[in-house]
């Protein structure tokens, strides 16, 4: 955990990353939604889960993010995650 999120995150050349790989739930949705929230926030967001999030994306959706698919192995699932225009 860093600076009391759950997960790691670290910023990259392609966005905001967030692992929450290994963490038991609610920890990955509290973790991506504290991102979203942060004041001056940009994106994307690359979110590193385990599993499909099913939960997360009508918490996405109700605060206007949108969400793809991004390339993952079969031990993971990428989300990319942007601000609806």
């Amino acid at each position: 955990m860093s600076g009391g999120i759950p997960g790691k995150h670290w910023q990259a050349a392609d966005g905001l990353h967030i692992d929450t790989r290994g963490l038991p739930p609610p920890d990955p949705l509290i973790a991506v939604l504290w991102h979203i929230t942060q004041p001056g926030q940009t994106d994307p967001i690359i979110a590193h889960f385990d599993r499909d999030p099913i939960h997360l994306f009508p918490e996405l959706a109700g605060r206007g993010w949108l969400h793809e698919y991004g390339p993952s192995d079969k031990d993971e699932v990428q989300l990319i995650l942007r601000r609806s225009q």
